[in-house]
């Protein structure tokens, strides 16, 4: 499952406050436009849409711990995990990091995706 692991707990009430809406065009088309946080702050989904081999729509879940924050599909949905799916993580990866700059990414499986994508 594709993931990527921050090193700090982040504030996903200012993320949410700060968060701009991603839409890419090419090569593959991503939209992530909207945020839901919990109540109790400690998760956030990102209603997704990829458009590459397929159009497929899933959700993308910050969850937020002591010690780490994680970026991960949501459990309950369950999207092919495409170059765009891997591409729609990393950016929003790179847009948490954006708003957070002092948070370093300490473990991840699409390391190679979140290098192409940070120059967005």
């Amino acid at each position: 499952m594709p993931h990527v692991v921050f090193d700090k707990k982040i504030d996903l009430f200012d993320f949410s406050k700060n968060f701009v809406p991603i839409f890419q065009k090419t090569p593959i088309l991503i939209k992530i436009s909207s945020i839901f946080v919990e109540q109790n702050g400690l998760s956030a989904l990102f209603p997704t849409v990829v458009i590459d081999e397929s159009h497929q729509e899933f959700l993308i879940e910050i969850s937020t711990t002591k010690e780490k924050t994680t970026v991960r599909l949501y459990p309950g949905t369950d999207p092919e995990k495409t170059d765009g799916v891997k591409s729609s993580l990393a950016l929003l990866s790179n847009n948490l990091q954006k708003i957070f700059p002092q948070v370093k990414i300490i473990r991840s499986n699409i390391f190679e995706f979140l290098e192409s994508t940070s120059s967005n």
